[in-house]
């Protein structure tokens, strides 16, 4: 018994050295994961004014439903990298200029309200599907704009660099709709052109809108209409060619979905009241968000 007692030692002391060289070894394959270990720090792309995904509260602090997520994600990076006390420098970005930012470096996650389009995948790599979005219209109440055929003729503004803005000019080359499409930089921009009445409609994802709705002074002045032009699939984005870091990402993100704490924080900020106003957007989930849940994937739906 003595005599096996030190080759049993020898094992478990082999094996803990195994695993922590298996580790080395994964932080070392993943350029992304080498770059977070060396600099002891890591690149967060947030957006500003993305109610309830991304913004700041009362005292600038980036809170909402993608940075919960996100935080999960970077406590995942901080377990494989060995890195607790992981410094997270959070970069705001817009629609024009998040793709660079990932590409340079400046950006090792963009957690903010991006779609996974097959076009972009092209530039980027995109996680799990963290949530699923409609393109509707938002308008003044009592307007004529109740569809977007009723948008013929007429101005629609959108955001600069989104998936909206590519489909109103589709509409426009394949319907011949005839509108005039305005491009602002964000969201409080498109809502103040909407509300100084130089435009129709403003478009973009549906839950996008709700939240712009909810924060102005007047919310029962506007409603959401429309049939949804495009299912939008929100994923976070990273650099391209590094599965390594792809996998921790995707990892901590299904895993969420699979234990039910999504659900957790979907009502959280969905269905529950939500800074800086305390009211809920009373969203339920819908049939596309339940199913990328239950079979959690990161492939664009274009």
């Amino acid at each position: 018994m003595t005599d096996s007692f030190p080759i049993r030692a020898a094992l478990i002391l082999a094996a803990l050295a195994g695993a922590g060289s298996a580790l080395a070894a994964d932080v070392a394959g993943s350029p992304t994961l080498s770059k977070i270990k060396s600099s002891g720090a890591i690149g967060i792309g947030h957006r500003t004014s993305s109610i309830p995904f991304s913004y700041y509260d009362a005292n600038q602090k980036v809170i909402g439903f993608a940075q919960d997520i996100c935080d999960r994600v970077i406590d995942a990076v901080k377990k494989e990298t060995g890195t607790p006390n992981l410094q997270v420098r959070m970069v705001p970005v817009t629609s024009q200029n998040r793709i660079s930012l990932v590409q340079n470096g400046t950006v090792d996650l963009e957690c903010g309200v991006t779609t996974n389009l097959k076009a972009r995948q092209q530039q980027v790599a995109f996680s799990t599907t963290y949530f699923v979005a409609g393109t509707r219209l938002l308008v003044k109440k009592g307007s004529a704009v109740h569809d977007f055929p009723d948008l013929a003729g007429k101005t629609v503004v959108t955001n600069a660099g989104t998936t909206s803005e590519r489909i109103l000019r589709k509409l426009n080359d394949e319907r011949g709709a005839n509108m005039t499409i305005q491009s602002a930089k964000d969201y409080g921009e498109s809502f103040l052109i909407l509300q100084s009445g130089r435009v129709a409609a403003f478009m973009m994802d549906d839950v996008l809108l709700s939240g712009v709705r909810t924060l102005s002074p007047k919310p029962d002045d506007w409603a959401v209409v429309g049939t949804p032009q495009s299912f939008e699939a929100y994923g976070f984005m990273m650099r391209k060619d590094d599965p390594g870091f792809k996998q921790v990402v995707d990892n901590a993100m299904s895993g969420l979905m699979r234990s039910g704490e999504i659900n957790t924080l979907y009502a959280k900020w969905f269905q529950k009241p939500v800074p800086p106003k305390n009211i809920s957007f009373d969203l339920q989930q819908s049939e596309q968000i339940r199913k990328a849940y239950a079979s959690p994937s990161d492939e664009a739906f274009e």
